[in-house]
């Protein structure tokens, strides 16, 4: 059984359905039944930024779901030969995005093959440098697809697990660093009738990079939308 068809098990699992676990692999090595949060390097910026972000991520599905997390983050590169054993890809930074050719290929194939990679970008700004190189790397790699059309609000993942009217704003977007707008959008690159990149100028990054041990002193859980992320990443 693929990590991906497991997790679909696992999705419904938490709605009360039965699941009926593989034997596991060799130690220290994530098993198909556990969703893992991989994180995007690559060369040309600052790709590690808000390290706090999978750990958050990571304890909101335990908190809401009966999903099985592997606990520690993967960090892998567009052109790894195991990228299409992950259905989840995270990328952020604030610098300029370049990728090779490889890494182009890459990841058309882990898109096309049913992977959602979601960029953040740190910077919160339309104009910015993460977003202009990004915007171009994915016109680059898709073609026309590249452009990223926004996504309406009635698109189902909003509605995968929790449900929201449009993507939470985050405390990032009017601090004056970025463009100083409430992007009340989220963009994606679509194939085949779903999202394959979902990318994002609000910095969630940053707003889910804190101790998910903290998280009880919020009035509201400002991960949700992450839950929701992760389930449409391995159910769409």
């Amino acid at each position: 059984m693929t990590r991906r068809a497991f997790l679909r098990q696992a999705v419904a699992a938490s709605a009360g359905a039965t699941l009926v676990a593989p034997a596991p692999p060799a130690a220290a090595q994530p098993r198909a039944s556990e969703f893992v949060f991989a994180r995007l390097r690559y060369a040309s910026g600052d790709w590690d930024y808000n390290p706090k972000v999978a750990a958050n991520v990571l304890n909101s599905l335990v908190e809401y779901t009966s999903i099985p997390v592997y606990r520690d983050e993967v960090i892998i590169a567009a052109d790894a030969a195991d990228l299409l054993s992950f259905p989840f890809l995270f990328m952020t930074g604030h610098l300029l995005v370049r990728f090779s050719e490889r890494e182009r290929r890459g990841l058309r194939t882990f898109v096309q093959q049913g992977g959602l990679l979601f960029s953040d970008d740190c910077n919160h700004d339309i104009d910015g440098l993460y977003a202009r190189s990004f915007e171009q790397e994915m016109r680059h790699t898709f073609g026309t697809p590249g452009a990223m059309p926004k996504l309406p609000p009635s698109h189902p993942l909003y509605r995968c697990f929790f449900t929201f009217d449009s993507p939470p704003t985050t405390a990032h977007e009017l601090n004056g660093w970025g463009d100083d707008l409430v992007h009340d959008y989220l963009r994606g690159v679509e194939h085949d009738g779903r999202v394959g990149v979902l990318y994002s100028n609000k910095d969630y990054g940053c707003e889910w990079d804190y101790d998910w041990k903290n998280k009880r002193f919020r009035r509201e859980d400002n991960t949700k939308l992450a839950v929701n992320i992760a389930v449409y990443a391995m159910t769409s």
